[in-house]
């Protein structure tokens, strides 16, 4: 029974010097963190934001519920233009802090990063979060009315967007609508061609087949028909050829122009 109480006795001193060894341990590591705080303060005094962020960042690993070392980073990361990085360290600032003013600040903070990213909606939100905390605030009440100015425009810009894109696809879907009529017009003007030329081709064909029918069918010919052989008595072709002789006698002019034209008068000597 005594060496049992013993050792609950060690057993209590035990915890208890582990406790006070952690709390000692905490506060040294407080006292570092601040201490890298304040030199992070002096660098970005200098506009040494990126030494500062460095110093900040130190100052979270010895302390991760610091917040103000979180304020501070943010507003490091913010002068670097890193605002990505920037917000969840006011977010975090925020949420650890229960002072309002402290809050206020944060999401103040929140709202003009977001400002610099073309966030607006992000933007009003923060700053809306930032009056409940502290509703006095000129700067942030200022500031929330020109996020609400950019949202509003922002949303009637791609409403504007949404209905031109509307626009462009109703004149194309018109458009095909238009070409695909006058594809069919194009193809029924192309079938009548095509039934006008087959009904020409037809009609050619017919008259072929007629011709091959009747071979002695002749075209009308102004001329006169060609005397068959054999129909003129010896004392026609006799006075014909007398004829003949005394148009020789004629004009040299005359001669001339009966030979322009022997070209259609060659067929007259196939009696």
């Amino acid at each position: 029974m005594k060496t049992h109480y013993t050792f609950l006795l060690f057993l209590m001193f035990f915890t208890t010097f582990l406790n006070a060894q952690e709390v000692k341990d905490s506060i040294v590591l407080q006292r570092e963190a601040r201490s890298l705080l304040r030199e992070g303060n002096e660098l970005y005094q200098q506009e040494k934001y990126t030494d500062a962020s460095v110093l900040f960042k130190k100052a979270l690993e010895k302390n991760a519920s610091y917040k103000k070392a979180s304020y501070n980073l943010g507003n490091a990361l913010y002068q670097q233009k890193n605002f990505k990085e920037a917000i969840p360290q006011y977010e975090v600032s925020a949420k650890n802090t229960k002072d309002k003013f402290t809050k206020a600040e944060s999401f103040h903070n929140i709202g003009n990063t977001a400002m610099e990213q073309k966030q607006y909606q992000q933007a009003v939100d923060a700053y809306k979060n930032s009056l409940r905390n502290n509703p006095n605030d000129d700067e942030t009440r200022y500031n929330l009315a020109v996020a609400k100015e950019l949202l509003k425009k922002e949303k009637e810009k791609n409403k504007d967007k949404k209905d031109d894109k509307k626009k462009d696809n109703k004149d194309k879907k018109e458009n095909k609508d238009k070409k695909g009529d006058k594809d069919k017009k194009d193809d029924k003007g192309d079938k009548k061609k095509d039934d006008k030329n087959k009904d020409q081709k037809d009609g050619d064909k017919d008259n072929d087949q007629k011709q091959k029918k009747n071979p002695n069918d002749q075209k009308k010919n102004p001329q006169k028909p060609k005397p068959k052989k054999g129909n003129m008595t010896p004392q026609q072709i006799k006075q014909l050829l007398e004829s003949l002789n005394n148009e020789e006698n004629k004009t040299h002019k005359k001669m001339n122009v009966k030979k322009a034209k022997g070209t259609k008068v060659k067929q007259e000597k196939d009696w």
